[in-house]
């Protein structure tokens, strides 16, 4: 099978045309191999590339055509973010507290990836320690995206979302604490799934905010995405916080009708601060749903206004306390010529850490401290309680809520790293879902007046994600956003 082919397959039609004999893991993992080591230096969508990839495709290709390996996704090549922890491969979370930590156990999405006998081809860039909105602050350097001029790729899972929408992997497993997903996911114009808070483990994933977290994939299409995602999800004893999930019907999702669906609009994800061109986009995809058959409604959601402060006080206060074993003795950056072991602690988080994973400890530290626990943490969890009656007052009268992934198209390279502030606005849309645990996926549905892709985000209510994946093919049907790219 010729290169061009092989590249524009989606993962599902590759693991099909490897069963059937027309190509083999190996010929397909080589041609991505091939690919990313002439693009890599222009995006820097790896930290890592696999130096054994072509051995795991031939143990595929053999198991394969042993029957050992059954399954739709068996031999297909993926890309995994690197705060997931891979046995044997570096997993650096792009820091240098963790620049050579190499992990003695596989996350458990790992594990299931290898036993499809899927070919892991290496780990993308990241924020660092998934901190961030652009994939700026990973110390190995910024991921530039495919479709822009000097623009970045959004974060913090922009190294998995440039290698998909650059053709350096079929899909990629990233990370979504209050949109690490989703945002990169719209900027680079391809389909990212954020599952609900549970349905896949997150044993082995590097912890950010513990309770924000969650792994899922992102890929060329949803029927991509939904097959990655049957493969992931469920119960895991060694997260306590997984549930058994029933699997999404591929043929229901395939042959999903939007005739009768009820689609609510909250009006703050079209007000003030949201681009003309981004709000237009997602209307117009809106109106082709609408003419399909889906019932519009606009309504008000206020608890919006709260997002930003509710999201950054809990994901700060957790990733002070997550990211206090960094100490510089059990494992990491460990810095020479210390004389004390408070100097050693000093060193080795001054040195290991970059300046905005630095930024969050110390918010964190603050609204935990005594005399402003009550004024800030508190007061979050308050408002989280309040932002999960909005929603599930919505999920009466609506089967799904959409709006735009962003306010805007990707910024230019260091637009935002020099504004904090300005970088946590742009998350306004995406982390409401997380603080109540909500599945959310982000679809490409046009371009902004500079040709950037827009991203129009499908939130339901928990374990909808057949439905949300059903609603997504039905567009990806009539329209081709999705298949487009710049390289």
């Amino acid at each position: 099978m010729d290169k061009d082919t092989i590249l524009k397959m989606t993962a599902l039609e590759a693991g099909a045309a490897i069963k059937e004999g027309k190509t083999t893991s190996v010929e397909i993992t080589k041609v991505f191999l091939d690919k990313i080591a002439e693009d890599n230096k222009k995006y820097n969508s790896y930290i890592t590339v696999c130096d054994d990839a072509l051995e795991q495709a031939a143990k595929a290709d053999e198991d394969i055509k042993a029957g050992k390996l059954t399954g739709a996704l068996a031999g297909v090549p993926i890309a995994i973010k690197d705060n997931i922890c891979t046995k044997g491969i570096k997993t650096t979370c792009a820091s240098k507290m963790l620049h050579n930590f190499i992990p003695p156990y596989d996350a458990t999405v790992i594990k299931k990836i290898k036993a499809e006998g899927m070919v892991i081809l290496g780990k993308t860039n990241m924020d660092e320690f998934a901190m961030g909105s652009t994939t700026e602050t990973s110390f190995f350097g910024p991921t530039y995206n495919p479709w822009g001029d000097n623009r970045v790729p959004g974060g913090s899972s922009g190294g998995s979302a440039a290698c998909v929408a650059s053709d350096n992997a079929y899909f990629a497993l990233g990370s979504d604490t209050g949109g690490s997903i989703r945002q990169p996911a719209s900027f680079c114009g391809v389909t990212g799934l954020k599952p609900t808070y549970g349905t896949v483990s997150r044993y082995g994933l590097v912890a950010f905010a513990s309770s924000l977290d969650q792994i899922g994939p992102i890929g060329r299409d949803i029927m991509d995405v939904a097959a990655m995602f049957n493969l992931i999800c469920g119960i895991d004893e060694k997260d306590q916080t997984s549930t058994e999930v029933t699997p999404i019907d591929l043929d229901k999702v395939a042959s999903f009708d939007v005739k009768g669906l009820k689609v609510g609009l909250p009006e703050q994800y079209f007000g003030e601060g949201i681009d003309k061109d981004v709000k237009e986009q997602v209307m117009n995809a809106v109106k082709l749903l609408e003419s399909k058959g889906a019932i519009v409604e606009t309504f008000p959601m206020p608890i919006v206004d709260y997002a930003i402060p509710t999201y950054y006080i809990i994901a700060c206060a957790e990733a002070c306390s997550n990211l206090s074993r960094y100490d510089g003795i059990k494992y990491g950056y460990r810095p020479e010529g210390v004389d004390d072991l408070m100097e050693l602690y000093i060193k080795a988080r001054s040195e290991g850490f970059g300046m905005e994973v630095k930024r969050r400890i110390m918010l964190g530290n603050f609204v935990l401290s005594s005399g402003y626990y009550d004024a800030y943490y508190n007061k979050a969890l308050q408002a989280k309680a309040l932002i999960k009656e909005a929603f599930d007052k919505a999920f009466e009268k609506y089967d799904v809520v959409i709006g735009p992934v962003a306010p805007t198209t990707a910024l230019k390279a260091g637009e935002s790293l020099s504004d904090p502030l300005k970088m946590y606005l742009g998350d306004i849309c995406t982390v409401l879902i997380n603080i109540v645990g909500l599945p959310a996926i982000s679809v490409p549905c046009g371009f902004d007046g500079q040709g950037l892709p827009v991203g129009m985000q499908l939130i339901g209510k928990h374990y909808s994600e057949e439905l949300l994946c059903g609603i997504t093919a039905a567009f990806q049907k009539e329209t081709d956003f999705h298949k487009r790219r710049n390289v």
